[in-house]
């Protein structure tokens, strides 16, 4: 009997990367659970490497956005999340159709909004049109529709991969491209991964092992480098180790402002 392969992907694009990420037996990516409502709440959003799109329609559902835009180089992990959003919008109408119980239904929405503080969307039905998915290579030559900017930008355990294929260029670039498509007062949140994380990865490609020899920016320096050179005004850490999370993923989490 052959040994089963190990899926190799250079960009960070694994298949079942939130199966893992978050595990079997948590319901939300504990990530989304720093997050704050107002940030979100009828604002325009864009995450970047969405993968398959669990954050992404986690944040549109719970929050109240009013778009989301998921991004990923992986045109099969975009097919992934377009499936997840049909998915999700079809269980849905399912559950409501079986309630025959409407004001009760209404009265646990706002129960919820009361206790968690969350505003769910309103309308399941709606979420197809606040949810978007495109393939798309963020630093290289992706543009947003229509000159669009954003309230607020995710890019969660993306940085490494982009840094690794790259280069400090290609960071630098994705620094850059971030600040110029906030708005005003507009966050930035970012989940750097951990300078081993890099070293366990660094042979996944020829380029990224190139590129892992010449990196002068480690992850440490992120902050510096988006304060002090790009022009965020401030920094908050969001948190250091998450419950829930599986080993090896208790990572910062870092909203900037612009």
């Amino acid at each position: 009997m052959g040994n089963k392969k190990k899926e190799v992907a250079i960009f960070g694009n694994y298949r079942n990367y939130y199966g893992y990420r978050v595990g079997q037996s948590f319901d939300e990516d504990p990530r989304v659970k720093v997050m704050k409502r107002e940030w979100f709440e009828d604002k325009d959003c864009l995450d970047i490497g969405c993968n398959s799109g669990w954050i992404t329609i986690t944040v549109a559902k719970k929050f109240g956005c009013s778009s989301i835009l998921g991004i990923d180089i992986d045109g099969d992990r975009i097919e992934d999340a377009q499936w997840t959003l049909r998915k999700v919008v079809r269980t849905s109408v399912t559950s409501k159709s079986t309630d025959s119980d409407k004001n009760a239904n209404e009265s646990l929405i706002e129960e919820k909004r009361d206790n968690s503080g969350n505003s769910p969307l309103s309308g399941e039905k709606d979420l197809l049109d606040v949810v978007s998915f495109q393939k798309g290579n963020f630093v290289q030559n992706w543009h947003p529709p229509e000159k669009t900017t954003y309230h607020v930008i995710l890019c969660l355990s993306v940085s490494k991969w982009i840094h690794l294929n790259w280069g400090d260029d290609g960071l630098i670039t994705l620094f850059h491209r971030v600040w110029m498509l906030l708005k005003p007062g507009g966050i930035f949140i970012l989940e750097p991964q951990p300078w081993s994380s890099y070293y366990n990865n660094r042979t996944v490609s020829e380029e990224a092992s190139a590129n892992y020899k010449n990196i002068e920016i480690p992850p440490e320096d992120f902050q510096y480098v988006l304060l002090d050179k790009i022009g965020f005004r401030r920094v908050e850490n969001l948190t250091s180790s998450l419950t829930g999370t599986q080993p090896g993923f208790n990572r910062p989490i870092l909203a900037f402002w612009k």
